[in-house]
């Protein structure tokens, strides 16, 4: 059933070279440019696209500028069958320094393709996309629906994708594949808090600095006791393989504007890693009430806000048939061991299962991020992989749609 996989690789490609070449990056998040780039090359292979544009009011609230979602909807039989949704982001990282080619450039080089989004994960548009095209190609036997999510918020939570999406009613799937690698099926993944700590003092002159409130006194001792919570948190292990422990880095810190005027003011941002046996919101709670206890001191204002809680994704009913089904083609096309496991990482794909959809992670792409260079300069996909995963996609779907 893949001969027109291999017969029409090329054309696979170029599409996702095409993708490449247009800039998505978030930030800034002003990606609804590619979205339409990207439903005008899935017209040109003849399927129907439905533009979704997130309201302004959504975007913005979530950081970015401007994002419209694409939805492919192909309905087999008589449609009855089960509704699987295939769900890959076009937002991507900048490009950062480092590169040795052009990061939009789409270059093909070493039997890969390399270019920002090539891996992480514009591919997984163009694996879904040919994987789905072929099963139109012979539909004999099918019946169900499948849909492509072709969303634009990853990089931000997924709150303007897919969970507007199911918020909006706008989808009800079955079962759902996001975004992955070749080599693994990811059943699970950490989830993240973002917090932005602003500690408020009062300004003096250096000269006499007892005069003041010394805000970066208070924001060393904030720091002190979030790197002895991070070396009690290396301590508690996840259950589930490739989680590893909780983590916590302070990533951003400014403050001051002079040599010599005590600091009035001091902002730091910090991320906190959740293995699935945690709950954000508990963690939330117990790490402001750190912070504000380790900065108390007289003179002195600790304010904390929430950037982003993003819950961990964790396997639900069900999930079993896609990860069986998954594990059995990847190995027969791949002729290797398929890991099933969690990654330390978060994505948009816990949306899914947080509304009890069975959802797991598979794609093109090779055995870690590492390999990839994602989000890392010179990020690159082998078509070999690429052309893997879009036939063991192809035959995972022709199972679950078997009429």
């Amino acid at each position: 059933m893949t001969g027109y996989i291999d017969e029409n690789f090329l054309r696979e490609v170029n599409f996702l070279k095409a993708l490449v070449r247009v800039p998505s990056d978030n930030p800034p998040g002003d990606c609804a440019r590619h979205a339409e780039e990207a439903a005008k090359l899935l017209e040109g292979l003849g399927f129907r696209v439905e533009r979704h544009p997130v309201p302004d009011a959504v975007v913005k609230k979530h950081g970015m500028v401007s994002a419209t979602n694409l939805i492919v909807r192909e309905t087999f039989g008589s449609g009855k069958g089960p509704v699987i949704a295939l769900n890959a982001h076009g937002d991507v990282v900048p490009p950062g320094q480092g590169w040795t080619v052009d990061p939009y450039g789409a270059v093909e080089k070493g039997g890969a393709i390399y270019g920002r989004g090539a891996a992480v994960s514009k591919s997984d548009y163009a694996t879904y996309a040919f994987a789905l095209l072929a099963l139109k190609e012979n539909p004999v036997g099918l019946d169900g629906t499948v849909e492509l999510h072709l969303t634009y918020d990853e990089e931000t939570g997924g709150f303007t994708g897919p969970d507007w999406l199911l918020g909006q009613k706008l989808t009800s799937p079955d079962y759902a594949i996001s975004a992955g690698f070749s080599y693994t099926v990811i059943i699970a993944h950490n989830g993240v808090l973002h917090l932005e700590v602003t500690v408020k003092g009062r300004q003096a002159h250096a000269a006499m600095p007892e005069s003041g409130a010394d805000a970066l006194e208070a924001a060393t001792a904030i720091l002190t006791a979030l790197y002895a919570e991070r070396k009690k948190l290396a301590r508690a292990k996840s259950k589930t393989p490739g989680l590893g422990s909780p983590k916590l880095t302070v990533g951003q810190i400014s403050g001051g504007f002079a040599t010599n005027v005590v600091p009035d003011r001091v902002t730091l941002r910090l991320d906190r890693r959740l293995i699935p046996e945690e709950k954000g919101l508990a963690v939330e709670k117990t790490l402001v009430a750190l912070i504000k206890r380790a900065g108390k001191r007289k003179g002195i204002a600790v304010d904390v806000r929430r950037i982003i809680l993003a819950d961990p994704l964790k396997p639900v009913k069900g999930v079993d048939t896609l990860v069986d089904t998954l594990v059995k083609h990847a190995r027969r096309e791949l002729k290797s061991r398929i890991a099933v496991k969690g990654v330390p990482l978060y994505t948009d794909a816990r949306h899914y299962s947080a509304r009890g959809i069975p959802t797991v992670l598979y794609g093109a792409g090779p055995r870690s991020i590492l390999e990839a260079n994602a989000h890392s300069a010179n990020e690159h996909v082998k078509l070999s992989d690429l052309k893997a995963a879009t036939k063991v996609i192809e035959a995972t779907l022709r199972d679950l749609l078997k009429a």
